[in-house]
């Protein structure tokens, strides 16, 4: 099983790295097939949006034939292909196309790792796992950052992408030869998604769920690139080196809230407190534009930092769930969590859109300003939520 989880870490690196690249790759991608920024959020979306309608199968799945052939079949299609796809891209919608395809492969690989750490591992430590899972997998939100932006620069973006198809295929053999599905929970109960959401206790989770992820991806995945060119007039490199700061601060982030519950004896207030500093960090960014790339990066790098409560907001929301839905519980939070970066990178594209006549910067100021608020709408919500911790 232990191996299991290491080829599960490494698909969620992928995961990570595939919903995360395009920033890196947008001046290429304009240059070579004329993709606009709103393509590229469009295409972004999409990902994310896939992403999170397929929870649902996702978790049928997990509870009924297992994570090992769950995750390995969905990424091996969906996955590779879609990063076959990507590679032979003539039009933005091409892209568009791949980038769903990709969602789809991605989509279990993490839940299926949370699966298992539920129904094998002690309570106690799932949202500790959990955090680690993210942080060891978001090495691939810094490879796709300078060290992809370096590849693109060498091999070319399409032969960078066709590398990627092999790696991902070569991945997904590994799921199915490596993991071990857990012993079926034996019960006499039947039950749904439908049966989760009449969880009163849930309700008052699900909207911080569904706004706390939208501002770290949403930046780091898409924004940050067009944001450091068209502001600094940054180059690839320099995107890389920018979306690198914020990639490692995502990554820190991951491992410095996953034991906070069991440190501080909280869930609700350890979300609370990072995500009202995020917060603050959209609000300075709005507040004081371009002043430096690097004063821009150190900002955006706070928000990728406490932006990271994911793994909090899983733990808090599976201390509700009963054993035989942990599959649907789990995916279910997971569909609000990246259901609202797909929903916010529509928004955002089209905020761009409206705002872009005043100029870049205050395109920019205002999507910066969106995220706060919307962070701060969540918290307004959540505060009234029922703290549980194991």
């Amino acid at each position: 099983m232990r191996l299991g989880i290491v080829v599960l870490v490494l698909a969620y690196v992928l995961s990570q790295f595939y919903r995360a690249f395009l920033a890196v790759l947008a001046p290429a991608l304009k240059a070579d097939i004329g993709a606009t920024p709103e393509d590229l959020a469009q295409a972004s979306g999409l990902w994310f949006l896939v992403f999170a309608a397929m929870q649902i199968p996702v978790g049928a799945a997990l509870d009924s034939i297992g994570p090992r052939r769950t995750a390995a079949g969905l990424f091996a299609l969906g996955g590779a292909g879609g990063a076959l796809v990507f590679a032979l891209a003539t039009t933005p919608a091409h892209i568009s196309i791949a980038m769903v395809l990709i969602g789809i492969g991605c989509s279990p690989v993490l839940m299926a790792s949370y699966y298992i750490f539920a129904r094998v591992y002690p309570v106690a430590v799932f949202a500790t796992l959990a955090g680690a899972v993210i942080g060891f997998g978001s090495l691939g939100n810094i490879a796709s950052s300078a060290p992809m932006a370096w590849a693109a620069e060498v091999f070319g973006w399409r032969e960078t992408l066709f590398g990627l198809a092999a790696v991902t295929l070569v991945v997904a053999a590994l799921i199915y030869v490596t993991v071990s599905d857990p012993e079926k929970v034996q019960h006499d109960q039947k039950g749904s998604v439908l049966d989760l959401l009449k969880i009163p206790a849930l309700w008052l989770i699900f909207p911080m769920m569904f706004v706390n992820y939208a501002p770290s991806a949403g930046l780091r995945g898409l924004w940050a690139g067009p944001y450091a060119a068209d502001v600094f007039g940054a180059d690839a490199i320099r995107i890389g080196q920018v979306t690198l700061i914020m990639g490692l601060a995502m990554v820190a982030g991951n491992f410095l809230y996953g034991p906070m519950d069991r440190l501080l004896k909280t869930r609700k207030w350890v979300v609370f407190g990072g995500n009202a500093i995020g917060a603050l960090g959209c609000f300075a960014l709005f507040a004081i534009p371009g002043t430096s790339i690097w004063y821009s990066a150190v900002l955006l790098g706070v928000i990728g930092l406490f932006g990271a409560s994911f793994p909090v907001l899983i733990a808090h929301g599976r201390a509700f769930f009963p054993t035989h839905l942990t599959g649907r519980g789990v995916t279910l939070m997971n569909l609000f969590g990246i259901g609202g970066v797909g929903l916010m990178q529509f928004v955002t594209g089209r905020i761009y859109d409206v705002s872009s006549d005043a100029g870049a910067g205050t395109a920019y100021q205002t999507i910066f300003l969106f995220y706060g608020l919307l962070i701060c709408a969540g918290l307004v919500i959540y505060i009234f939520s029922a703290d549980r911790t194991d």
